[in-house]
């Protein structure tokens, strides 16, 4: 019984590290893609016009910017029930008010994809990892940090 056990506490814990960081090329090019764009120019996530301390493990303060794909939603008050293909949600996280990290979520069409990067730029999470989705499912289409408009 004592193994049996022991075998379900590492089992648990081992869950979701193979998905941990199943595309780094693709992370990569999506970091690439939003500071192309200038990211933090864009339109602050509602509620989050200016850094606040953070519900998350995605550090203890957080700066959320959204792209003009989910700002025009937004905008126009679409409450569809998804957010559009093409939608981008970008976090910066701090700790003690230095910059810790950056937390990117991008809906493609075959869902959305999740990119975690440590505040050196290294790529911790990509892809679908169970440690993202598994947290996101309860949010509105998966974003947790604000809903759909009224």
């Amino acid at each position: 019984m004592k193994h049996f056990a022991l075998l379900l506490v590492l089992g648990f814990f081992g869950c979701g590290a193979a998905d941990k960081n199943t595309d780094p090329e693709g992370a990569a090019s999506l970091l690439r893609k939003v500071k192309d764009q200038s990211y933090r120019t864009w339109q602050r996530a509602p509620g989050y016009e200016s850094r606040r301390k953070a519900g998350s493990p995605h550090s203890d303060e957080v700066d959320i910017y959204v792209n003009g794909t989910v700002a025009d939603v937004l905008a126009k008050k679409l409450p569809s029930g998804t957010w559009p293909v093409g939608s981008i949600v970008v976090k910066d996280g701090f700790k003690g008010g230095a910059y810790d990290l950056t937390a990117i979520m991008e809906k493609r069409s075959d869902g959305w994809y999740w990119a975690e990067y440590g505040g050196d730029g290294t790529v911790q999470f990509s892809g679908q990892p169970s440690v993202c989705t598994g947290c996101h499912e309860s949010g509105a289409d998966s974003i947790r940090a604000f809903g759909f408009p009224k």
